[in-house]
């Protein structure tokens, strides 16, 4: 019997019109590190429930782990490049090491879908987690970037997109 390799999630999905980020670091206690990995299976279900409501709304949510929060709530096997986030640049170009455990990233083409599922998704985590950003974005006029171009044009197109696995 041939098994499937796992569906990855859907981090080459097109750009849609809206999307919100979120980051929240893991509060402690067993309790809620159970919360939390139960949650997880849950998360394609939440994402169905409320994409039902536009079928067309292209509704989705990449979830991922930083590297401790990965340990505490999963342990081995761990993934092969996963490593605490460093602060690095390149002279005055700094990216800072924020603090943060869980990243959502929702995006749909209305924010009512992200921010639908955004609620449930916090409301299933109950106190397990603690929001330290949440960032909301859209899509300007004809799909050009704030400063006028088209943006994406470049982007690998579905046939070419690389697969995880």
């Amino acid at each position: 019997m041939q098994t499937r390799p796992p569906l990855s999630q859907a981090v080459h999905d097109p750009i849609t019109r809206s999307a919100i980020f979120l980051v929240a670091t893991v509060n402690p206690g067993a309790e809620r590190a159970d919360t939390i990995r139960a949650w997880c299976g849950d998360i394609a279900a939440l994402v169905r429930s409320v994409g039902k409501r536009v079928p067309g709304g292209n509704l989705s949510c990449v979830c991922g782990f930083g590297s401790d929060a990965w340990d505490a709530l999963f342990g081995d096997p761990r993934p092969a490049s996963l490593h605490p986030f460093r602060e690095f640049g390149a002279g005055q170009r700094v990216a800072v090491a924020t603090p943060g455990d869980i990243l959502l990233h929702i995006r749909a083409d209305a924010m009512d879908l992200c921010f639908e599922l955004a609620t449930q998704l916090l409301a299933a985590l109950g106190d397990a987690v603690t929001v330290v950003d949440e960032v909301h974005g859209f899509r300007n006029f004809d799909q050009r970037a704030m400063i006028g171009f088209v943006d994406g044009t470049e982007n690998p197109k579905a046939a070419t997109r690389s697969i995880s696995r």
